[in-house]
């Protein structure tokens, strides 16, 4: 008799939604966590009051009611209308793209003038685009993809447009009305206090390991319950036996500033030249009201190296084919469930990773109630 029901690796929002669902299915769960914390990229510090996105900004938002539903049950959220903005070298634009972004690049007022402009400037864009630079003119034209796509995209990725994929951009959210909301789904939220409170409540109940390396000790741990749930990366489950998937990262730079309580008037300004190393500022406090001061964070993209931590997935052929070879490995697991956006190696929104993890439990301990 082991004496746990589920090894669960990773206490981030697939883990922790998989631990609540077991445990209210009678299971015993221990969860090992590789940081000094719970919750993931989710994972909030307090700072002089103000709630800090340690990991960059989550803002929940979801067109499936049953998951609001779900974690509205273990945290109460504050609605928030994410309205990020772009500067390009001092020039400022509302996002996503929609009839205030083309006031301001061109001084157009109504629809049709908009769409006769981007229309002409992807004229010459060809029908089947090579690369992601002439899939995003043929979107959005010429001016928007070299002001307020290129430059990011590029540091995001680490490499020049005309060498990334096309299927990277398969659409760019364009809007011929006056509508800053970057999201389009009904319910959207900040949960209150921050997501450390949804986490440990999905949590409460499990004996929980902080700063453990699963992989270190894999077999001991394995020895400990009938099941695993895995939400590391898939090569290093195998030991990177057919070579490393790649990654990029991101390193956070944060500064805490008590002279204002308002560095840059919105929670996120993306800077879209080439030229700043940042491709984003964080300002905290407009998550949400509370606390003094105020709290920013830079955002640098970086190549991931061994010992970094994986953020996005790098979405070319030859790593998609690499990880279907590690992926042909999992499916001949029968005491380990792997999921969520790193073992399944692609990105997930937080109301997917939700999702993804309710329908696996339903498979394991039947329908939710």
């Amino acid at each position: 008799m082991k004496r746990y029901d589920y090894l669960i690796v990773g206490s981030g929002l697939y883990g922790a939604v998989f631990a609540r669902q077991a445990m209210d299915a009678g299971k015993r769960c221990l969860v090992l966590e590789r940081r000094l914390h719970t919750g993931g990229n989710v994972y909030c510090r307090e700072i002089n009051g103000i709630q800090v996105h340690a990991y960059g900004a989550h803002i929940f938002h979801t067109r499936d009611r049953r998951v609001w539903d779900y974690v509205n049950r273990y945290a109460s959220f504050r609605p928030y209308i994410h309205e990020p903005l772009a500067n390009y070298r001092g020039e400022i634009y509302n996002l996503p793209f929609n009839m205030n972004t083309f006031r301001q690049m061109w001084g157009v007022t109504t629809p049709e003038e908009a769409e006769a402009i981007i229309a002409r400037q992807r004229e010459n864009a060809p029908a089947s685009p090579r690369n992601l630079e002439e899939q995003a003119i043929r979107l959005v034209g010429t001016d928007i993809y070299r002001k307020l796509v290129k430059g990011y995209t590029e540091k995001q990725w680490g490499r020049d447009c005309t060498a990334l994929p096309a299927f990277i951009i398969k659409r760019l959210p364009v809007r011929f009305t006056y509508d800053n909301n970057y999201f389009s789904d009904p319910w959207q939220g900040i949960p209150e206090g921050g997501y450390n409170r949804l986490i440990e409540n999905l949590l409460r109940g499990a004996e929980i390991r902080l700063g453990v390396d699963y992989n270190a000790d894999r077999a001991a741990f394995d020895a400990l319950a009938e099941k695993t749930v895995y939400t590391g990366t898939l090569d290093s489950f195998y030991n990177y036996r057919f070579g490393a998937l790649e990654y990029r990262s991101v390193r956070f730079e944060t500064d805490v500033l008590p002279e204002t309580d308002d560095y840059q008037h919105a929670a996120v300004v993306n800077y879209t030249d080439r030229e700043t190393p940042y491709t984003r500022i964080i300002e905290h406090r407009h998550f949400a009201p509370g606390g003094t001061g105020t709290v920013i964070t830079r955002e640098y993209p970086e190549t991931w190296e061994p010992g970094m931590e994986p953020y996005y997935p790098v979405n070319d052929t030859a790593n998609h084919l690499l990880y279907a070879r590690y992926a042909e490995l999992a499916v001949k697991e029968p005491r380990v469930i792997f999921g969520g956006r790193l073992a399944e190696y692609v990105y997930y929104d937080m109301d997917r990773v939700i999702e993804s993890a309710l329908l696996r439990a339903e498979e394991e301990f039947g329908p939710r109630k």
